[in-house]
């Protein structure tokens, strides 16, 4: 793919999402943020895929578990492919692959009882892939399924997908982790450091090779600069690093999708400078974020300047995780127009209900964020907007978060009901909570650097709260 190229499709990407922005800021003011909402779900587009199916053991497969099917599913794919699209069929069995590479209008269709089991030797991701890792772009390995510059793609079934990540592989790349496992030999921190120095330092992505050697852990399902994306109906479990990540996308709809895997950093579902994004009818159950939104890392996210955008979550259940609903920390393109409602969240594991983290590097910021309808057992704080994480003040961006919108959330126990700090010269502006319960919380909150936050019919630990100072307070 040639520069040239490239920055012809991210002009394309931001020429096209000034109509929508223009629709909705209209319906915005007719009928407030959530009628906004209503037209977003309403432009969201599902693939148009061809009914033909193409069952991968017409090509050879066998589902015994031992079988090496990288080949027929390759195979499957291609006649898909020729034949102008349709179902790449995966039946019940075990079936154990390498990468798996989608093309226009194709469907990858994972039967009930039936398991696509990802073999994880790194060397069978080669060759190398345009790829973003962490908000930074480069060549890298290929995603366990992957689909670059594509129209018309499918992930289906009630099958699972294994990414076949633990402890003895992929994972410990990490390194130290919560003391699961001990660093292994090789770790991903020398290439980490070196591709953010590469993009801060202006190197083009084409010229940023970090694969064989560099131990950066794909993501298990990364949709890249395509347009009508779903993912439905799939347990995913597994994997090496984020679960489903549409980077670049437009109209893309995660639903009744099951994400169930505790290694570092894995995120459930990840939308990167993405539009139009539904995801609805899930469940996360993870060992990093359930849903992070995403737009890209310090100077290469604002290089690239892409938000993310127009993105709905609705009746999802968080479990265990970093945080339910996240916006970050990656966020240097933006994140606008974000709405969450008819959520369950609890868990002994769950650290956060929603949550915004930037810093001085990450600059970027969150505008209209609207959350309604909320369920929260236990979690350790409730809701976050923190411009000290990592870098903190360290840096010559200014986030900018404002209007943020809590309405109608009941939380039975919480350590903190807040942890909301913004920096001196640059304050996190217009929260506001509406009819907020919180049963029972522990420790005081934290809270620095908000210009308008207000209050209405918001109760703590049984007692009413109509401004900030009637909650207790940890003294800084």
């Amino acid at each position: 793919m040639s520069v040239l190229l490239r920055r012809d499709v991210l002009k394309l990407l931001a020429s096209a999402a000034l109509a929508p922005m223009m629709l909705t800021a209209g319906c915005r003011s007719q009928t407030g943020p959530w009628g906004m909402a209503d037209v977003i779900r309403a432009r969201i587009k599902l693939p148009d895929i061809p009914p033909r199916d193409f069952v991968i053991t017409d090509f050879g497969a066998v589902g015994d578990g031992q079988a090496d099917c990288t080949d027929a599913i390759a195979g499957a794919i291609a006649a898909a492919r020729a034949s102008g699209g349709g179902r790449i069929v995966v039946p019940p069995g075990n079936y154990l692959t390498g990468p798996v590479h989608l093309e226009d209008r194709t469907n990858l269709h994972v039967q009930k009882d039936a398991t696509l089991s990802f073999i994880p030797e790194p060397q069978r991701y080669l060759p190398e892939v345009f790829t973003r890792w962490e908000g930074l772009e480069f060549m890298g390995y290929s995603p366990l399924i992957y689909a670059f510059g594509k129209k018309d793609v499918a992930i289906t079934g009630e099958g699972t997908l294994n990414g076949g990540a633990d402890k003895t592989n992929w994972w410990p790349w990490k390194g130290k982790w919560k003391g699961k496992f001990e660093e292994a030999e090789f770790t991903q921190q020398k290439a980490r450091d070196q591709l953010l120095a590469d993009a801060e330092a202006g190197v083009p992505p084409e010229d940023r090779h970090y694969s064989d050697g560099a131990f950066l852990r794909p993501p298990f399902i990364q949709t890249y600069n395509c347009r009508n994306v779903l993912v439905e109906g799939v347990t995913i479990t597994q994997s090496p690093f984020w679960l489903i990540n549409p980077v670049l996308c437009t109209s893309v709809t995660v639903r009744g999708v099951t994400c169930n895997s505790f290694g570092p950093n894995n995120d459930g579902c990840d939308p990167e400078s993405s539009k139009d994004v539904l995801i609805e009818n899930c469940v996360f159950d993870t060992g990093d974020d359930c849903i992070a939104i995403k737009s890209g890392r310090n100077a290469d996210g604002r290089r690239v300047g892409v938000p993310s955008e127009n993105i709905i979550v609705s009746n999802c259940e968080m479990k265990a995780g970093h945080g339910g609903v996240v916006m970050g920390s990656e966020l240097s393109g933006g994140i606008k127009n974000v709405f969450a409602e008819n959520c369950r969240m609890s868990s002994p594991d769950l650290e956060r209900g929603i949550r915004i983290k930037t810093n001085a590097m990450r600059g970027g910021g969150v505008e209209n964020l609207n959350v309604r309808n909320i369920e929260v057992g236990n979690v350790r704080d409730l809701f976050v907007i923190n411009f000290y994480y990592e870098e903190g003040e360290n840096g010559p961006f200014k986030p900018v978060v404002r209007d943020i919108n809590f309405h109608d959330i009941h939380c039975a126990n919480a350590e903190r009901v807040m942890d909301i700090r913004g920096f001196e010269h640059a304050l996190i502006r217009d929260v506001n909570l509406v009819n907020i319960t919180v049963d029972k919380a522990t420790k005081p909150s934290r809270v620095s650097n908000v210009e308008g936050m207000h209050f209405d019919n918001v109760t703590v630990n049984g007692k009413p709260v109509s401004r900030i100072d009637d909650l207790p307070l940890e003294v800084s």
